[in-house]
């Protein structure tokens, strides 16, 4: 049970902020290059991910034995959740601006108006290619959180649809609003989702180390899927009190800095 709650809520999360930065990006391009070149680019990049979604997860699934699938999954989902949790706790912390959606938006606009004019197949090449980009590079790691938490948790369809769902909200709301999402506490789900994804892939990479064991079974943790809400608490903890720790270092720097510019003034 906790393992499909922890697989639709990971997904979810992670796929809304990356359909939000998505859609920062296909919106300045619609409004500034024309929404029929946006769309394009939209289309082409669904079709692309479509075609590397269905390798990859083939690739993986049949070529790769269950305890070697949870190693090399788990670890990369490891490395992919710390980065998460790094930069969410360094903004947490006030050492790493915020994402600000309207900051970023505005700055598209300004580039989709700088843009030089050049047109292929009756497209706006520069609108296209952006949009493109956008929806594509964003969408690999909605496709890579898919497959990873999908075949892990034997539940592809499951994981697939906390992605939809995602989709479905973000773009409804975007749509509605004409403008990008910056009102979504980004930090704060990035947060929660880098603490997801680094409890399961340390559940999952530990169970993978059996692939090194005679018979290559998957290791089996203690309590079973009890063991990842242990897991969880333990990366809470580390990680609120990474940020504790951060902000009075950086709380007693800008201490010693008011000193001495004192001391110089006077």
């Amino acid at each position: 049970m906790s393992d499909s709650i922890g697989l639709l809520v990971s997904v979810f999360l992670a796929s809304a902020v990356e359909f939000v930065e998505a859609l920062t990006i296909v919106l300045a391009m619609g409004m500034t290059r024309g929404w029929r070149s946006a769309l394009a680019g939209v289309a082409a990049a669904l079709a692309a991910l479509t075609v590397t979604a269905a390798v990859a997860g083939y690739a993986i699934a049949e070529w790769l034995p269950e305890s070697l699938l949870q190693l090399i999954v788990g670890t990369l989902l490891l490395i992919f959740g710390l980065q998460w949790l790094r930069k969410a706790v360094l903004r947490a912390a006030g050492l790493k601006a915020h994402n600000d959606e309207e900051e970023t938006f505005r700055a598209e606009l300004e580039a989709g108006r700088q843009a030089g004019s050049e047109r292929r197949a009756g497209l706006d090449w520069f609108g296209f290619v952006v949009s493109f980009k956008g929806v594509f590079l964003e969408g690999l790691e909605i496709v890579f959180i898919v497959i990873t938490f999908g075949l892990n948790a034997d539940n592809v369809p499951g994981a697939a649809a906390g992605a939809a769902v995602a989709g479905a909200i973000v773009l409804t709301a975007g749509v509605a609003a004409h403008r990008p999402l910056s009102r979504i506490p980004q930090n704060t789900i990035k947060f929660g989702v880098g603490l997801l994804l680094s409890t399961f892939g340390t559940f999952w990479a530990i169970e993978g180390l059996g692939v090194f064991a005679s018979d290559r079974e998957s290791l089996a943790w203690p309590g079973g899927d009890v063991a990842l809400v242990v897991m969880l608490a333990v990366w809470s903890v580390f990680s609120w009190s990474a940020v504790r720790v951060l902000r009075r270092s950086d709380d007693a720097d800008r201490d010693e800095d008011r000193v001495v510019l004192a001391a110089e003034g006077g």
